[in-house]
């Protein structure tokens, strides 16, 4: 691409892919130091109490164990503001998993040897993993994650409810859900001097290196964090985790750089997971379809180590018109691993439930569900008031509709067979906050014509270099085989992390900023460029962190077709179509990747994927993927995503909203919707699993319990 009139939106490949697909590029584990040794953590084997012996001998006694760390020997650290990251500080032991040991030792084989012959005595306490809607110790929290209060509350919502003409009182549940991203958390690290200097996975490394500072009690300036290759976290690995605290111990105690990458089955109990939510959905409406009363209360788990509440009730603050609603968040604090943000938290699960009692009301109602979101489609942001700064959800719908041949549908559940299977059709909408933060950025024009743009941006995997240097070239007015990008530093201008499918928006808002500075120096300047070019910065505090009088959300609208095996229970999935508006798409090729990822993820919510907390033991049995089962390309036969223009002048210097999770959260209710009008049986605890769809094919009630059960 040599012009710049098609810079934004053309579907420019990814910078780095060579780098992927021939292996060059280098992962946290893959920094072979000189002398660098491994390390494997011993985790915890009881459900709550204390350590009260650690026997190192056995391990120490094996060929290349360096050392054993406990929290008898291990470096004293400063507090952490999280307390997650308190690792061998205690003897204290807050769940099953959680780390009492660490074995350095010259190869990764020895490590885990020696991590093996740790002897470890506890004293137990009694525990409590499961989760309840009526659990004793359930409480509202004075907020849910995000800063959104835990309840908000308009008109009588109660009163309402029982004077509505046609009324749904549904509870559904979601599991505990996991990221495992393909490249686990992992970190290399190693001392010079007074210096520490880390590679990590990580969405942030500005982050870790505040957290590092803080702990080891540093200036930032004498630590170095790169992230420049990251193999996924889907939120997992947006907040320092406990390997880059370890790994930077062992390098301290061992004087060698020191490489962790914690093993998968570790995953679920250390980097946070998708909270279980147990949520009661409660909508009344007029025999015109218009809601009256909408109540969504959720109930959640958080652990003893801190509080994280899934805010699964926020979506429907902002989907649709109700005069009259309450939105509740209870969390119950157990002995459970810490929950912490996974793919769209709040939005998936809480979208699922609402997405699906809508359909459920469409049904009462007789109505299209179609035409029933597009009848309570709001004038305003229901909860703030606010005006919407653009919301196409109207258009998603009926272009959705158009595309995937929604008017020929059957309405009646159980009328389309093909021998054993019943086929089926279902809908749901979705939404996702346009969040934005502050970053700096730089950009410099070099003397051969060249442009490099700076920015401490984190690529997950999303062809974040690819779309910075986009807006770069745009801003500049320059072809983009000019721009050079830089990202992953915590040495590079400071950025925000790779979260809340900001990142494009927040780093290239600071982008944006530095190139047309840059472009303005330029204009001015005449003859040749100096040898240390010329170079202009942005930062973008007290503008992308104001209060905007706007609500900002992308929205978007899903469908799908499943087959039903009767005979063995089997829910397959042949099309999923999903058109979205999320302002302006700044890369094609990457967009769609963004989107099709997003509803392969929703896919694994509603179908595969499932965690059971094992109520006597304390931890989770599905704790790899072999039982923890995530979709295959032969899941996905036919995915299509599509977009509607947007033009929202209310958000950043692009245009754009974030496009990284709004395509999983509609996905799981309009393919449990879809189920639904191929069977006539109503599931309202995911995944629909073959033996949970089975026995309700056969008529039986599947058996009631309790989530973590």
């Amino acid at each position: 691409m040599t012009g710049t009139e098609t810079v934004l939106g053309a579907p420019a490949e990814r910078r780095e892919g060579r780098e992927k697909v021939t292996g060059t590029a280098r992962y946290a584990a893959e920094f072979d130091f000189p002398g660098r040794a491994h390390c494997r953590p011993v985790p915890a084997t009881v459900a709550r109490g204390r350590v009260t012996g650690i026997d190192p001998g056995p391990a120490l006694a094996l060929p290349g164990v360096l050392a054993v760390l406990t929290h008898e020997n291990a470096p004293r650290l400063a507090e952490p503001d999280d307390p997650v990251l308190a690792v061998l500080q205690s003897p204290r032991v807050p769940h099953r998993g959680w780390f009492v040991a660490l074995v350095v030792a010259e190869t990764l084989e020895a490590a885990r040897a020696g991590a093996a012959a740790v002897r470890v005595t506890y004293e137990e306490e009694p525990h409590d993993v499961t989760l309840t809607a009526s659990h004793p110790q359930a409480y509202v929290p004075r907020e849910a994650n995000g800063g959104y209060p835990a309840v908000s509350e308009h008109g009588d919502p109660d009163a309402a409810f029982v004077s509505s003409a046609t009324r749904v009182d549904v509870e559904y549940r979601v599991p505990p859900l996991h990221n495992h991203p393909m490249e686990p958390h992992a970190s290399t690290a190693f001392w010079d001097g007074d210096r520490l200097v880390v590679r990590t996975s990580s969405q942030g490394t500005n982050a870790v290196r505040a957290a590092l500072a803080a702990m080891f009690e540093l200036p930032e300036d004498r630590i170095s964090v790169t992230a420049e290759h990251v193999g996924g976290g889907f939120g997992s690995k947006g907040t320092p985790r406990p390997d880059v605290v370890l790994a930077a111990m062992a390098a301290r105690h061992t004087g060698r750089p020191v490489t962790l990458a914690l093993p998968r089955r570790f995953l679920p109990a250390v980097v946070g997971h998708r909270a279980p939510t147990l949520q009661r959905l409660r909508l009344g409406a007029g025999a015109d379809g218009r809601l009256t009363s909408l109540v969504h209360e959720v109930t959640t788990h958080s652990s003893r180590v801190k509080e994280f509440v899934e805010q699964a009730a926020v979506p429907s603050r902002v989907m649709y018109a109700a005069p009259h609603s309450r939105t509740l968040h209870r969390v119950a604090r157990l002995d459970v691993p810490t929950p912490s943000w996974m793919r769209a938290p709040g939005e998936s699960p809480g979208m699922y439930a609402l997405e699906s009692a809508m359909d459920e009301l469409a049904a009462e109602l007789g109505m299209d569900p179609v035409e029933l979101r597009i009848r309570n489609e709001p004038e305003t942001e229901p909860d703030s008031g606010k005006p919407f700064s653009s919301r196409h959800l109207v258009e998603c719908l009926r272009e959705g509709a158009r595309r995937f041949g929604w008017s020929g549908r059957d309405p009646r559940p159980r009328s389309r067979a093909e021998g054993p299977l019943l086929v089926g059709t279902g809908v749901a909408a979705a939404t996702y906050p346009v969040l934005v933060a502050p970053s700096t950025a730089s950009a410099q024009a070099l003397p051969d014509g060249a442009f490099l743009v700076r920015v401490n941006a984190t690529d997950i995997g999303t062809g974040a270099r690819t779309v910075l240097a986009q807006i770069a070239a745009d801003a500049l007015g320059v072809p983009l085989e000019r721009v050079r990008i830089e990202v992953g530093s915590s040495d590079l201008p400071a950025a925000t992390l790779a979260g809340g499918s900001s990142g494009t928006a927040s780093w290239g808002w600071a982008v944006h900023g530095a190139c047309v500075r840059l472009r303005d120096r330029l204009a001015g300047h005449s003859g040749p460029l100096p040898a240390e070019g010329v170079t202009a910065t942005a930062d973008t505090s007290g503008e992308a962190d104001a209060d905007s009088p706007w609500s900002r959300h992308a929205f978007g609208a899903h469908f799908a077709e499943v087959a039903v095996d009767t005979v063995t229970g089997e829910v397959r999935v042949r099309r999923l179509l999903g058109v979205f508006a999320a302002g302006r798409i700044l890369n094609a090729r990457t967009a769609r990747s963004q989107f099709i990822g997003g509803m392969t993820m929703g896919l694994g919510m509603a179908l595969t994927e499932d965690s059971t907390m094992d109520p006597a033991f304390g931890d989770f049995t599905q704790s790899d993927l072999a039982s923890y089962h995530v979709p295959a390309h032969a899941d996905v036969p036919a995915v299509e995503a599509h977009w509607v223009e947007e033009d929202d002048a209310h958000l950043n210097p692009m245009g754009s909203k974030g496009i990284g999770e709004i395509g999983i959260v509609g996905t799981a209710a309009a393919v449990g919707n879809a189920v639904h009008h191929a069977t006539g049986v109503r599931f309202r605890e995911l995944p629909l699993t073959p033996d949970r769809v089975l026995t309700g094919l056969l008529g039986h009630e599947h058996p009631a319990g309790t989530l973590g059960a």
